[in-house]
C-alpha cells in the first residue's frame, strides 16, 4: 500500500494555498522553503502524532461480496452475501511497530469487521445476515465488530509475547496451512449454510445445519475449528528454526491452548503442517454463553479438542492436496439428559485437491475439488432432544482467479449437503424427537446445494 508522510501531506496543503494566493504566487524564491518548514513544523506539534513518530501505522484489510444462489428442495432464491465473519469477511485494521533497538520491536494490532450481510447469518427467511461476530459479542444489529484489539513485544531470539483480543493459539491453526488459493472460498467451516434450516420430506426442522457441525468449546458450527472466535488471551508465539515454531495461550475463565507449525520445502514439493489442541472450560466463552449454559447444572464445562492440517504441493505442475481433522474430548458438555450423559466425542475430516497454475497472464488460477464429513458433531440440544447419531457431508468444485494488478480474487464454486440423523425420544432429556422435527429413528435431511460467484480486493 502507498504511505503518505504527514509532513508531505501538510506541505502540500500549504504550498497549495500559498498559489492560490496572487502576491505570494509571484515569489517563490527567498526564504519560502525556509518559512514553509516552519509552518509544517507548528502544525506537527499540534498533532496526535507528537512524541510518536517512531511508530509506523498501517491500514490494511479487504473487501468481499458474493451473489450465493440457493435451493433446499423446496425453496431457492439468490442472495449478496458477504464472506463470513470472524477474518474470513470484510474487515479493515490498523496495526503498527516501533523497533526499539536491533534485538526487541513492539508493535499493535486493532482490527474491525464492517458488515450487514455476513453469509453465516442468512437463511431462507432473510437475506441480511448482519453481523454474527456482533451479535456474538452482545452486539446484535451493529454492523462493526472488534475483532482484534493487542499489543506484543517481539524478540528475534526470544520470539513474541501479546495481550489483548486476539486469535488463540489454537484459532484457526488447521486452516492456515491451506496454501491452495482458495481459503476463504472454500474449507470446513460452515460459512455459506450454517444459519438455513433443515428439512425431512419437504418440512422443515427445528434446527439448521450448522447444528450439525457444532463445537461445544465455542458453542457454533465451526466444525474444527474449535477454539474459533478471537478472545482476551495472553499468547507467546516463539521464534521459527528450520520451519518449525510454537504458540501457548490462556485467558478467559479458562481456556488454554497449545499448537505447533511447519512450513518448508523439500525437491520442489512445498509443506505445511499445523497441529493444535485447546482445553476450556469457560461457558460463557464467545458464542457459547447461551448454548453451554446447560453445562452449570452439570459441574460446569469442560470440553477438548484437537485439530491437524496439512497442505503438499508440487511446486512445477501446481498439483495440491489438503486436509484438516478434529476431534473432541467431552467431559462435560450442555446437555440436560442427566449427570453422566454427555455428547459423544464428535469428529469430522476434511479433503481438498485440485491445480494452481497460470493459465492466464493476469494471475494463478486454482482448480479444486473438496469433500468433507461430521460425525455426531450434533449441538446439545439436538443431543438433548433423543439424537443419538449425527452425519454431515459436504462436497463441491470451484475456480479461483487471481488478478495480481488489483490484489483481487474472484472466484465461483458450486457446493452440495446432505445428512441423517437418528433419533429417540426415551432418551430424550428435553423436547424429544418431534420437538426439533424428526421422526422417531433414522431420518434423511433434503438435499441442499448453493452456487456463489464473488470477488475480494485486498487494501
Amino acid at each position: 500500500m502507498n504511505k503518505y508522510s504527514l509532513s508531505a501531506l501538510l506541505a502540500a496543503g500549504l504550498l497549495a494555498g500559498n498559489l492560490a494566493t496572487g502576491a505570494q504566487a509571484a515569489d517563490l524564491g527567498g526564504d519560502c522553503c525556509a518559512d514553509l518548514e516552519e509552518r509544517v513544523a507548528e502544525l506537527e506539534a499540534t498533532t496526535a502524532r507528537k512524541g510518536n513518530r517512531k511508530v509506523s501505522l498501517t491500514v490494511s484489510g479487504f473487501v468481499a461480496q458474493q451473489v450465493l444462489a440457493w435451493d433446499d428442495g423446496v425453496e431457492s432464491n439468490v442472495y449478496i452475501t458477504d464472506t463470513g465473519s470472524v477474518s474470513i469477511g470484510t474487515h479493515f485494521a490498523f496495526s503498527g511497530k516501533a523497533q526499539i533497538n536491533s534485538e526487541w520491536d513492539a508493535g499493535f494490532l486493532l482490527k474491525i469487521e464492517a458488515m450487514n450481510n455476513d453469509s453465516l447469518g442468512v437463511n431462507q427467511d432473510t437475506d441480511e445476515g448482519g453481523n454474527v461476530f456482533a451479535a456474538v459479542q452482545g452486539n446484535p444489529g451493529s454492523v462493526m465488530a472488534l475483532e482484534s484489539a493487542y499489543w506484543y513485544l517481539r524478540s528475534n531470539r526470544l520470539g513474541r509475547l501479546s495481550v489483548g483480543q486476539q486469535s488463540s493459539a489454537a484459532d484457526n491453526q488447521a486452516i492456515l496451512p491451506d496454501g491452495s488459493g482458495s481459503l476463504v472460498q472454500a474449507n470446513y467451516v460452515m460459512y455459506d449454510v450454517q444459519g438455513f434450516t433443515t428439512l425431512v420430506g419437504g418440512n422443515r426442522t427445528g434446527f439448521n445445519w450448522g447444528a450439525l457441525a457444532n463445537c461445544h468449546p465455542v458453542g457454533g458450527a465451526v466444525a474444527a475449528d474449535c477454539d474459533g472466535y478471537p478472545s482476551n488471551v495472553v499468547r507467546y508465539d516463539s521464534p521459527t528454526i528450520a520451519g518449525f515454531s510454537a504458540s501457548t495461550s490462556w485467558g478467559e475463565d479458562d481456556v488454554w491452548a497449545v499448537s505447533g507449525r511447519y512450513a518448508g520445502e523439500f525437491s520442489g514439493v512445498k509443506l505445511a503442517g499445523a497441529i493444535a489442541y485447546v482445553q476450556s472450560s469457560d461457558e460463557g466463552a464467545p458464542g457459547a454463553t447461551g448454548a453451554n449454559a446447560g453445562a452449570l447444572a452439570n459441574g460446569g464445562l469442560d470440553v477438548g479438542h484437537l485439530q491437524i492440517g496439512a497442505y503438499a504441493e508440487h511446486v512445477q505442475s501446481g498439483l495440491f492436496v489438503y486436509g484438516a481433522y478434529g476431534t473432541e474430548d467431552n467431559e462435560v458438555t450442555a446437555s440436560s439428559r442427566g449427570a453422566g450423559r454427555l455428547n459423544p466425542d464428535g469428529e469430522n475430516w476434511y479433503i481438498k485437491a485440485g491445480l494452481k497454475r497460470q493459465v492466464f497472464a493476469i494471475g494463478s488460477t486454482t482448480f479444486y475439488g473438496e469433500y468433507g464429513n461430521n460425525d455426531d458433531k450434533m449441538t446439545a440440544g439436538l443431543f438433548d432432544a433423543g439424537v443419538t447419531d449425527s452425519e454431515l457431508e459436504q462436497y463441491g468444485i470451484g475456480i479461483v482467479q487471481n488478478v495480481d494488478a488489483a490484489a483481487m480474487q474472484l472466484w465461483v464454486a458450486w457446493r452440495h449437503y446432505e445428512g441423517d440423523l437418528t433419533c429417540d425420544s426415551a432418551l430424550a432429556g428435553a423436547t424429544g424427537c418431534a420437538g426439533v422435527g424428526l421422526a422417531e429413528g433414522n431420518s434423511d435431511l433434503d438435499e441442499f446445494d448453493l452456487v456463489k460467484f464473488g470477488a475480494l480486493i485486498n487494501f
